[in-house]
Parts: structure tokens; sequence; C-alpha cells
């Protein structure tokens, strides 16, 4: 187990649905009364990733992608089931997730650093890095809630990628780059997995799940499939 860097087994996850938004308030006026139907976002998906491994996880929009990949880094709760993570984890998952919009992009860099696990003095060190591959400009002294979405994924993907992770958690925020920082940041990821970083990459573009990753995941309506390699 100790060669396992993430452990998924039996996870299942479901959402209420409401149909208006006055049946949520009908629900605590008459408890008794069920106002939502239920919906299985994950049914009973179990995977082991092996330290170092790239898996590319693809499916349809709704598949149930982006839910496993919140219950691995700890932001969602499986509604059943179990998930092991060994090793610091960064990830790059909803579009200025966790950067605070009144903050500037330099202070944006040092609160999640320190979320990450970094000292202000490992932040500091790595800063002149961060801020060269963002390469946002003036920007970075201006509050988050100016940037477009293009300066928020390349601060934050610079972000992440600088705190050595162990494991690296890649959602499809990386989409509205332009062709020039995508292949960057594709270039970065490359030399984290040379490193022995383990790394779960989500995207709808198959020839770079084949580039980059060792197998893929298939979701298709919360259910999982395995392929050994992205090409089968």
């Amino acid at each position: 187990m100790e060669d396992i860097a993430i452990s998924v087994r039996n996870i299942a996850k479901s959402f209420r649905r409401y149909d208006r938004p006055s049946d949520r308030l009908k629900e605590l006026l008459l408890p008794n009364r069920q106002q939502y139907r239920e919906f299985q976002a994950l049914r009973d998906v179990s995977i082991e990733i092996p330290r170092g491994q790239t898996l590319g996880i693809v499916g349809r929009n709704g598949s149930g992608k982006s839910t496993l990949l919140q219950i691995i880094v700890g932001t969602l709760q499986p509604s059943s089931g179990q998930t092991q993570v060994r090793g610091r984890i960064s990830a790059l998952l909803e579009l200025g997730s966790g950067f605070n919009p009144e903050f500037t992009g330099r202070q944006n860099v040092f609160f999640n650093g320190q979320i990450l696990g970094l000292s202000r003095a490992q932040i500091e060190d790595r800063f002149d890095d961060i801020a060269a591959f963002a390469d946002i400009g003036d920007f970075l002294d201006q509050p988050a809630k100016t940037y477009s979405s293009g300066m928020f994924v390349r601060l934050a993907f610079a972000v992440a990628t600088s705190v050595d992770p162990d494991i690296l958690v890649v959602d499809e925020a990386l989409a509205v780059g332009d062709e020039a920082f995508q292949r960057k940041c594709f270039s970065r990821i490359e030399s984290l997995q040379a490193r022995g970083c383990t790394t779960l990459f989500v995207s709808h573009a198959a020839s770079k799940v084949v580039e980059l990753c060792d197998r893929a995941l298939l979701l298709d309506h919360g259910e999982a499939i395995i392929t050994h390699h992205p090409n089968l």
C-alpha cells in the first residue's frame, strides 16, 4: 500500500435536486414531505493510483469527473465509501477557487502557498519564479477580482505547481489559457512527472490524454470504466 498514492474505494455521491427554489422552503416547513429528487453523481467508483502514475479522467459533461476530483482533494465528502491520499496534494480545479477576489495576486500567492503547506520564507524564495511563470505583469499587484479568466489560471497554475506536490490534480481549467501558455503548462506537468509526481488530469482533448497519461478512467453517468492505456 505504500506504493499507492491515491486509493478510492466504493465511492458514491448523491445530491438533492429541487425543481423550484420554493421547494427548499417547503421542505423546512413540511419535513415529512420529500420535495427533492435524488441525483446520483457517482456510483460505486473504485480505483488505485500508484505513486508516479498519471491518470487521465475523461467523460461527458455531468459524468461525475469534477465530483470525483473534489472528493479526492477533500473539498467534498462522499455519501459512502472511503478515500486515502498519501502525500502533499495540489489542485487546480474550478477557475478562481482558493483565490480571495479582494486580495491582490501577490497576496493570493502567499495565502495559497501557506494553505498548500509552505512557509512564508519558502514562498518568498519561489515568488520570482511564480511571477515569471504566470507572466501577468502589473496585474500581480491588482485585486484578483479585476482578472480575466486567463489571468486567474496563469497565476493559479503557477502557484499549484511551485509547491513541489507529491500529487497534482488538474481539472479542465487549462482550457481557458491561450495555446502558448497551455504548452508551457504541459511542459511543467511533464517536468513534475519526471520527478515522480502522481498526476490526475481531466481533459476533453483526447490527444493530450494520450500524450500525458499512462492510463485513463472513463466515467459515464457516475460509473467508472477503466482502460489500461488511453489508446484502448
